[in-house]
This record gives C-alpha cells, structure tokens and sequence, in this order.
C-alpha cells in the first residue's frame, strides 16, 4: 500500500506525527486538498446515536477518514471513487480483550486470519509472551505492525508477570516498568487484567507492592486499569474490586453476577461460552444502555476461528440472543474503544480515525463482504487481501525454551520414605477450585509412591524452561491425562508463567516428552510406547508459530486424530467447560490466579516441590 507521500507515516501512532496528520485531515475535509479515495456505500452505522444513514460517502486520505456525509456533498476532489453503494458500512470490529497468543500464531499471521472476519485491532492482553520474555514484550506486539501489518495492536503490559509471588522466569514488570511502557508508545492502553485478587486486598501478600505500583503507574499516565474478578460475586467482594479500580470484568459467568458488577461501576467484557445466558437476562432485567459492555473473545485458537470465526462470531451469538444487530456492533466497536480510551484511532467511522470498515451484505447474520483496514480493502468474503510482512524472529523470540540438560525418567519419581508400602499423597484435579486439595492413600513400589489409574491417579509435573537448569515440580493428579500405558503429554502452553507441563502413565514417557519439547523449541508432544505420535511446533516464545492458521490446524488435526487412540482418564468437577477426551484444556490448569488457591508451579525457594496456596502462601509435601 502506498502512503499519502506529504502525511507522517502513521503504522504506530505518536503526537507528534499525529498533530501534522490532523492538520492535513483539517484541509481534506474542508476541501483544501484532494482525499486519496471517495467510498459511497449504501448503508453506514452511525454507532454514536445507533442509527443508519443512507447513501453515504466516506473520504479517505491515507490510512484515515477525513469526511463523511451524504453522497455528492463533498466538498473537494479526489485521486479515486470506489462504489460500494449495494454494502452498508460498520466500523472495524475490536477485542477488547484477548490474547493473541491463544490463536498459537505470531502476528503477522493472526492479522491474515482475524482481518477478513472483521477484527481490525485488537486490545492485546500481554501477560502470556511478557511472561515468556518480559524485556521484549513491547518490541514483540509492535513489530508487526512496523512491517506493514493492516491490524491494529494495542498492548496491555500484563500485571500478571509473574502471576504470583512464587513464580518467576522470562518476566518481572513494576511500577517503572510500567512506567516507562506507558511513556513510550500511544499504542500502549494501559495495565492488563488484574489477576492476583489475594495480592490487591493483602498488604501482607509478597506481590501487593509491585502489583499497587503497576496499578500506580497506569493511574499517573491516565491508562486504563483491566481487572479480572474471577469468583467474585458476593456483594463485600464486588465494591471492594471495583473500589480498587479495577475497570472491567471478562469473568462474568451469570446474569445475576454480571448484573451487580454493572451496578457497581464494573466494565463488563462478556465472553461466547456465557453470552446467551448473560445477555438473556440483562434484557430480562430491562437493561437499555449497552455502553458499559463489550464482547471479549479472551483465548481462542487459530483451529477455531477457522470453524467459528474471530469477533464476527461474537457478534452473530449476541444477535441471536436476543440482542439487536446495532446494539451487538456498538459492543465491539464504540464500547470497547471508549473504555481504552481509543476513540481518537478506532471504533466508528468518523473523521480522524483509521478508515477501518466492515461491509456486510446482510446485517442480520453479520455476512461480510469486505474488510478495509488503513483505508483499503484487505479482505473479499474469507480471502485475506491485505499486507503479510515476513518477519525474521530474532533469538530473543524463537529460541525461549531453556532446558541445558537430558531429562530422564527417575527426574519424575516421587520417593517414598524408606520401608513405606503406603504413602498420603496430596491430589489436585483440573479445575478444582477447592480450598482445600484432596488426599488420597497411593501404594508404594520400589521406593516410589506410584499411580493409580483404576482410581483416575495419575502424575502431573511442571519443567522450568527458562533457568537452563530444567528443575521440575511433580505430584499426583485426579482425572486428567492418559490411562493407555506408557503414554504422556505435555506443553509449553501452560497459562500463566508458561513453563512445560507434562502428564503421563509412565515416567519413561514423560521424560520422552519433555526432551522432544526442548528440541523442537516448544509446543505440543504426544508419546506413547516409546514413539512420538505428534506433535506441534510453537517455536515463537514456545507459545506460537510463524505459520498460517491453516498451516498449523494440519498439525493440531493429526495430534487430535492420534488422540483418538489414547485412552483419557476423566472426573467431572467445577468447571463447565473441562470435557472428556483429550485434554487440551490443561493449558489452563496451571493457572495462580482467583478462584484458584492450591496449585503447582516450577520449584521456588518459598515452594521447593511446587505445592503452594497462592491465596495464603502456604506449602505442604506431595506425599507423607
């Protein structure tokens, strides 16, 4: 795409380019100087007053909007006419939250796939590759937008870096980090969600300095605070989040939760899995205006948003539940970018902003006909158009698991005392979200407490990948993981500090594992008999891949298909959302944050073997 050759380039927003940007804006819509491109659609969404205007032109002059208005009442000239007068025009669809590295591809790419399905900038929930290599984060989501990328980023440094007090690795960020992330880019919208809840109302939590100073720093620089209020649903616990502030929730789960943290001041992000329910019963409780809510996609992988779509699909499950189709765009487009403060760039297509629009061609079923990003279109139906730079990944991004030793399979036993036939082991399972962890009696053979799969036992084991020195925590798991013998899997996926997971029916096999993840850079191993059946590269931050979102759902299909052939332990607990089958979803089991309190995490001098409650800092052995 060529730029405007008298205009700044504006890839990355800064003041001082956008004050020369805006003046020649001035000029443009005054007719003074000539507009690159005059676009006449039939419909256009006015999501300032919710209404449609008909036959209107838009005029463009390099990357933004100049003037709007009823068609032929421009008043200068133009370079070029585009007529998409049988199209109605909405603004560019935005994430108000997500983490782009859910999608498991690097930006580049996730533009390729979320661009043609509306999205044309996104609110990155950075606390995933911060945590990988906080010292580069900001370099990281900037890049590729840098190289030409038509999707805008907007970076939330994560306070979540590390999650708690008792992780570490590729991240630590604190008030001056935050600080300087702040003053150093327009692109940056202020602090990501604010996991550690133990850590904000405890002065006596280890991480409440460094996360108050976080929150201190977005406050001075005028960014905006993103909480997440998992489990928070009484009313003591809701005033106290929102008078913390905390601006937003993405962890709504009813109607009833949703609604009280309204009532409160609370910016609601409502994700798919809770969107009918949710949006149901604030329509049943009369609600009328929709500006303090918005629809968050959170984490959604490449596989998926080729079968469901990215924020389209949000868009249509809101429409079919009961929402109207202006309403549903005013959540992913105004709403979201008035709560990020963002209205200058995104969010409607008024004069100043980026010429970012989604033409449809029946409104109803949100049905796309074109994407346009930066004033061209990038997208016709599905078909990706627009820029797709090559990026050479430096070390810093493409060599990030750090495991300097062969593991072997006595690294995962867990020893009994001597003359035991019997130990107490503590066991946690998926998604437990207890206060308490559940014990259980494991037989002992060989001077090791073993498994027992008749009773859905199995071991779970986290492996540091970022000291060199591969130090792993173990112990016994409920329901999750392979029952078939000498089996196991494991992943550099493993919410929030992204360490390599691993569970498995033999330590042989986990050990297996564990080594073909270091040589391929990270990502997904599936061992069974002594063979790798699959695997799946993330060789960017051992969280993503530099391919395509159809190049990758090839390989996470044939890990799906040798899946089939595993059998799986399965328990039901907490969680709706943790199904039979190949456990995909332990991704997330790894989480430190609210509502969960006994965890595993990498060995730590607070936690030797790993065992710790986030919520009080207490440890206890794996077995005794």
């Amino acid at each position: 795409m060529t730029h405007s050759a008298s205009l700044p380039d504006d890839l990355l927003v800064n003041a001082a380019d956008e004050v020369k940007i805006r003046q020649d804006l001035v000029l443009v819509a005054l007719g003074k100087r000539p507009a690159d491109r005059l676009l006449r659609v039939g419909r256009l969404l006015d999501v300032h007053t919710r209404t449609w205007l008909d036959d209107q032109e838009i005029a463009i002059r390099g990357r933004r909007i100049a003037w709007t208005g009823p068609a032929g009442k421009f008043p200068g000239t133009t370079l070029a006419r585009e007529d998409r007068s049988k199209l109605a025009a909405v603004p560019g669809f935005g994430e108000v939250h997500k983490h782009i590295e859910s999608s498991h591809i690097t930006p580049e790419h996730e533009a390729a796939l979320v661009l043609p399905r509306g999205n044309t900038w996104t609110c990155e929930a950075s606390h995933e590759f911060s945590n990988v290599d906080g010292p580069h984060n900001l370099e990281f989501w900037l890049t590729a937008r840098r190289h030409g990328s038509p999707m805008k980023i907007f970076l939330l440094p994560g306070s979540a870096v590390p999650p708690t007090a008792y992780e570490w690795g590729g991240g630590y960020y604190d008030y001056d980090d935050q600080t300087r992330f702040l003053k150093q880019s327009l692109m940056v919208a202020g602090l990501d969600e604010v996991m550690d809840w133990p850590a904000v109302w405890n002065p006596e939590n280890p991480s409440h300095k460094r996360l108050w100073g976080m929150i201190q720093a977005t406050f001075e620089l005028r960014g905006v605070v993103e909480g997440h209020g998992a489990g928070l649903r009484d009313l003591n616990s809701i005033n106290a989040f929102a008078a913390a502030g905390l601006a937003s929730d993405h962890e709504g789960w009813t109607a009833e939760e949703v609604w009280d943290k309204l009532r409160h001041g609370i910016f609601i992000e409502i994700r798919p899995h809770s969107m009918p329910e949710i949006i149901q019963g604030l329509l049943q409780r009369g609600l009328s205006d929709w500006s303090q809510v918005a629809f968050a996609t959170d984490d959604r992988s490449a596989s998926d948003t080729l079968k469901m779509g990215a924020t389209d699909y949000n868009v249509r499950l809101a429409i079919q539940s009961g929402l109207s189709p202006e309403i549903a765009v005013q959540c992913v487009t105004i709403n979201p970018a008035r709560h990020m403060r963002l209205t200058p760039w995104v969010g409607s297509i008024a004069p100043g902003r980026f010429a970012d629009l989604v033409l449809l061609d029946d409104v109803e079923t949100v049905s796309i006909a074109e994407v346009w990003a930066d004033g061209h279109p990038v997208s016709k139906v599905t078909e990706y158009l627009g820029a797709l730079p090559h990026i050479d990944w430096p070390d810093w991004a493409s060599k990030t698991v750090n495991i300097k030793r062969r593991i072997e399979a006595k690294d995962f036993a867990i020893d009994a005392e001597p003359g035991r036939s019997t130990m107490q082991a503590a066991l946690l399972r998926p998604f437990h979200w207890h206060d308490d962890f559940i014990t259980m009696e494991l037989p002992v053979t060989h001077g090791e407490v073993q498994r027992d799969p008749a009773r859905n036992v199995t071991k779970f084991a986290i492996v540091d990948r970022f000291s060199g020195k591969g130090q792993i925590s173990r112990m016994f798991w409920l329901g999750c993981g392979p029952k078939t013998p000498d089996t196991a899997v494991g992943c550099t996926v493993a919410h929030d500090k992204h360490n390599l997971w691993i569970v498995g029916s033999s330590d042989e096999a986990m050990a297996m594992v564990a080594n073909r993840v270091a040589e391929i850079g990270g990502g997904w191993v599936l061992v069974s008999g002594g063979k790798v059946l699959a695997e799946v590269r993330y060789e960017i931050g051992g969280l993503m891949t530099q391919r395509s979102a159809e190049e990758l759902d090839v390989d996470m299909q044939k890990l799906y298909a040798e899946a089939e052939a595993i059998d799986w332990l399965y328990e039901p607990t907490f969680s709706p959302r943790w199904y039979p089958g190949f456990p995909e979803r332990l991704q997330f089991a790894t989480l430190t944050c609210a509502p969960w309190r006994w965890v595993l995490v990498a060995p730590c001098e607070a936690a030797p073997q790993g065992f710790i409650n986030v919520a009080t800092g207490q440890t206890h052995p794996v077995v005794w």
